[in-house]
């Protein structure tokens, strides 16, 4: 799938964009009508030692999915936005369809 990174008040690295590349990736398991991605990836200034946010969305044909999750590293945020991801996808592809007659 492709998906593009946004980071807002830093530099991503590499290695975290492959990190979140390959997890996206994994969703295609279990929706093959995935377009694409798009993801922001941000530092906020508050106290809380969570301070990094993860947001993907998903293009699927007629819908969005978007998920926000924060954390204290942008892996463990990750992880958790695609595992959200995961039983939106799967909830979407279980629903029935209407079909026009």
């Amino acid at each position: 799938m492709k998906a593009t990174f946004q980071s807002v008040n830093f530099t991503a690295d590499v290695k975290l964009i492959d990190f979140i590349q390959r997890k996206l990736d994994k969703l295609e398991l279990f929706n093959d009508s995935i377009i694409n991605g798009e993801v922001y990836l941000k530092v906020v200034n508050t106290s809380s030692k969570e301070n990094k946010e993860v947001e993907i969305k998903l293009h699927i044909p007629g819908h969005e999915l978007v998920v926000k999750k924060s954390n204290r590293s942008f892996e463990a945020a990750a992880d958790m936005a695609t595992e959200a991801l995961r039983r939106q996808l799967i909830k979407h592809k279980d629903k029935p369809r209407m079909v026009a007659s």
